[in-house]
């Protein structure tokens, strides 16, 4: 079996023969939201399965390709969707994709979920700009796959906060330029792949602002590689334990999609302060 640098190696190497330059910005576009590779100059698309050791996203409304080229003035490199935990995969492989970003050459990254908003105040289509996590997933894949790299979360690894300070205020700066409601957030990260019970809401408000089944992943690697993190999340429903309704991955999807737009606008806001015309040389 490859260790994980080998794998990570084999990757990057791939990705750089088909797109030479170096990326400054790395994206992950979750639930709903990779509607924003739209508005990307596009110089290259790659199915994930077509790039050694990649994780295949199998979750709806994930595309699974990544895609390269610029935004904004900015070389980007964006993840059309996502791994997770519960498709089977172990930490080091949902890990992966942002260890290859970092070999590339990224120096932020930014990552987006559709999330269930824990905080009643809340309203569908809400930004929460992360300023923590609670990291309640298995430390493992769920089908006990081995792990090929040391999971950040026990390797030793400790951060005091992954969520840049600096770019969060720019991002909650950026909202209320643009008239519509950001706020900072704790998000809970679980497993999944479910909707909480009423009894499992009220618990999980005791602990953050918003629930969802990625990003924790991702966001610990991007703080191990020593990247800057900006984490929105989307809220798509809100959780109100005494009168709980029913949610579908199908609805989670098209509210996630309508509040696109406004991750649109933080996200072509940070691209600007990164856009420099040294982005078009090779790696």
């Amino acid at each position: 079996m490859k260790s994980g640098q080998e794998q990570v190696a084999e990757a990057t190497r791939y990705v750089r023969s088909i797109w030479p330059r170096r990326p400054r910005v790395g994206l992950i576009l979750g639930t709903g939201l990779g509607g924003l590779v739209k508005q990307i100059d596009c110089e290259a698309a790659i199915a994930f399965e077509e790039i050694p050791c990649f994780p295949r996203s199998t979750a709806l409304s994930h595309s699974g390709q990544l895609v390269a080229g610029r935004l904004a003035g900015c070389a980007v490199l964006a993840m059309q969707g996502r791994c997770h935990l519960y498709e089977g995969y172990s930490r080091a492989e949902v890990g992966l994709p942002v260890r290859m970003m970092h070999a590339l050459g990224i120096e932020v990254l930014v990552v987006s979920n559709a999330s269930g908003g824990l905080d009643p105040r809340m309203e569908s289509g809400d930004i929460l700009v992360l300023n923590g996590h609670v990291d309640l997933m298995t430390r493992g894949s769920p089908n006990g796959a081995e792990s090929t790299w040391p999971d950040a979360a026990t390797s030793g690894h400790r951060v005091a906060s992954p969520y840049d300070a600096t770019i969060a205020a720019h991002a909650l700066a950026t909202a209320r330029r643009a008239g519509f409601c950001a706020r900072t957030g704790v998000y809970v990260a679980v497993t999944g792949p479910n909707y909480e019970t009423r009894a499992e809401y009220r618990m999980l408000r005791q602990l953050g602002d918003a629930v969802g089944m990625s990003t924790v992943p991702e966001v610990l690697v991007a703080a191990e590689c020593g990247l800057p993190v900006l984490a929105l999340s989307v809220v798509t429903n809100v959780a109100r334990p005494d009168a709980l309704a029913s949610t579908t991955g199908g609805e989670v999807v098209d509210l996630a999609e309508q509040a696109e737009p406004k991750l649109r606008e933080i996200v072509l806001a940070l691209l600007q302060r990164y856009g420099d015309p040294r982005d078009s040389v090779e790696a």
